[in-house]
């Protein structure tokens, strides 16, 4: 397959996605959640059946709860329930009440986090995130320290970040607009998703880069740098796709058949993975190549 001939196409499609993505980030931003926000979290069964979302929606109303985000529980057949930072006696005001409406009512789960720690949880979130990228990008450049020609090896850790970013810009556009249209907030689940993520992809760009290093070492000196990048793509393109493709059927499964509290974890891994599997194939490799030509 001829990718680098074609790299302008696939280069093409990858900087639409990302310009879609930084545009829909800029216009919707993103809806936090109580990690980043401050507020309450609430995981509750109700054992009595009939009731409709509505009914216990009237009830955190007449609590005077309004900005009630509730969303039902496959795994364990209750509802999450997220809202505005509640005091204790609210809490137990309002758990009287739906044991008063519904019968038994079973606390899972329930948690609040204040403004000022959820300030200080998203600024370290991605602060962390944003280190770890460098780090990333620093290690793939010390890693081909030994390979100077005809790329130095600096470039192959500055091309890294590139497809480091973009694999995280995609399902971070994906999600300011999920956000903006059904009110799908971010946390730290989306975050560890991030990282899990830039985890996966930058071992399927160095499994390419490591072949083209080898591939180098075993050609003359003055063998043709594209062609030779183009061969070390279709000699791990199958390894890759293989890879991404057991992911991405577990993830599938998980997505309609698992948890909700894992729904939005696993979405933000789908897409990350393959847009890590498509960057580490048709733009990582590519970029070296233009960038060696641009010197040129």
């Amino acid at each position: 397959m001829d990718i680098i001939g074609n790299r302008k196409i696939f280069l093409t499609i990858a900087g639409l996605f990302v310009f879609a993505s930084i545009i829909s980030v800029s216009i919707f931003g993103f809806k936090q959640g109580i990690d980043f926000a401050g507020g309450t979290l609430w995981h509750f069964v109700i054992k009595t059946q009939g009731m409709s979302d509505a009914d216990i929606r009237i009830t955190f109303a007449e609590a005077k709860v309004t900005e009630l985000v509730l969303t039902g529980d496959l795994e364990f057949g209750g509802y999450i329930a997220r809202m505005r930072d509640i005091s204790e006696s609210e809490h137990q005001a309002i758990l009287s009440a739906l044991r008063g409406k519904f019968g038994e009512v079973e606390e899972l789960r329930y948690e609040a986090i204040g403004p000022s720690i959820g300030r200080e949880l998203r600024r370290n979130a991605f602060i962390a995130l944003g280190l770890v990228i460098i780090a990333i990008a620093l290690f793939v450049a010390f890693a081909f320290r030994k390979v100077s020609h005809p790329v130095s090896s600096w470039k192959y850790g500055i091309v890294a970040l590139i497809t480091l970013c973009h694999d995280v810009i995609l399902p971070v556009g994906l999600f300011a607009l999920l956000g903006y249209i059904y009110g799908i907030e971010i946390d730290t689940n989306f975050i560890v998703a991030l990282l899990v993520v830039i985890a996966f992809s930058v071992n399927d760009t160095i499994v390419v880069f490591d072949r083209i290093r080898e591939n180098l070492l075993l050609s003359r000196r003055d063998a043709d740098f594209a062609l030779t990048v183009n061969n070390s793509i279709n000699q791990t393109m199958a390894r890759s796709i293989n890879t991404s493709l057991t992911l991405v059927f577990i993830l599938v499964a998980l997505y309609f058949f698992g948890p909700a509290s894992l729904k939005y974890f696993t979405l933000t891994l789908f897409v990350g993975i393959v847009a890590g599997t498509y960057s580490s194939i048709f733009v990582a490799s590519p970029l070296l190549v233009v960038w060696h030509r641009f010197r040129k």
